[in-house]
């Protein structure tokens, strides 16, 4: 059975938490996507016994610092085992086309040349399109662009082996665009920036983002049985998975969950 591994949970400008990213286990390997904006990702790994060594496949989503500077150290410390001899196979980093040379460009202005030369040879940018199928790690994901409103951004519909679906919808709103993907999802993968409550103060709209109510509304919309909410402020993280709850469960009856940072769920 697979399982969700949430490293981070923040927005980008958290300073509690980690920015939102996470992977899902597939046996003993592990399918990334993104990797927060720094090298905080690194002792998340740690304290979730979660080895490098594991991780052979890598999605971004899109170009904002909170998703993809993380990046950077993973290639970094996977560059260094692999000139170690202590890497087995390749790195393979999935993103949209647009991104690979921005991926490419901030590793060889950031890092040393042992580990650069490796890209292309050992660590692989594999560009994918709106609405291609891969097979990954033995399950079919389908890569699809979630149309944002401020860079191209991603998400993913994946098949479990329980016969499932689970969606990453992206770190916006939901576009109706996007329904062939999205609909149908049994486990749903969604942005709340804040409270409905709280909207004024975070003012999530302006952001492009939604709120839990919004988030929550949609879930119940699709028919999604299980919606995981993350993507949020982070002023008050001890209360946030009862307030998120609170308020969420008075828009939608299915299983809600407002993961913290570190947390794993069954995906069942």
């Amino acid at each position: 059975m697979e399982q969700l591994y949430v490293f981070g949970t923040g927005n980008a400008a958290v300073s509690k938490c980690y920015n939102t990213c996470f992977a899902i286990r597939m046996q003993d390997e592990y399918f990334m996507v993104d990797a927060g904006g720094g090298n905080g990702i690194l002792r998340i790994l740690e304290n979730m016994d979660v080895p490098l060594t594991a991780i052979h496949h890598l999605f971004v989503t899109h170009e904002h610092t909170d998703h993809i500077l993380g990046v950077v150290w993973m290639v970094r410390m996977i560059g260094q085992l692999i000139n170690k001899g202590k890497y087995p196979g390749n790195l393979q980093i999935y993103c949209h086309e647009g991104l690979t040379d921005t991926i490419l460009t901030l590793c060889q202005l950031t890092l040393v040349k042992k580990v650069t030369k490796l890209m292309g040879e050992r660590i692989l940018l594999v560009p994918v399109k709106d609405g291609e199928k891969k097979v990954i790690l033995e399950h079919e994901i389908t890569f699809f662009n979630i149309y944002s409103t401020k860079a191209v951004q991603f998400g993913f519909r994946l098949g479990l082996d329980n016969g499932k679906v689970l969606v990453c919808a992206g770190d916006e709103p939901y576009n109706p665009v996007c329904e062939p993907y999205v609909q149908g999802a049994d486990w749903l993968l969604h942005e709340a920036f804040c409270l409905y409550r709280d909207r004024e103060r975070f003012q999530p709209y302006e952001k492009h983002h939604s709120t839990v109510k919004e988030a929550c509304m949609l879930a119940k919309e699709l028919g999604a049985e299980n919606l995981v909410l993350w993507h949020t402020e982070d002023t008050d993280l001890a209360e946030r998975k009862t307030a998120y709850g609170e308020e969420g469960r008075m828009y939608y009856d299915g299983n809600l969950i407002v993961p913290d940072d570190g947390e794993v769920i069954l995906l069942n």
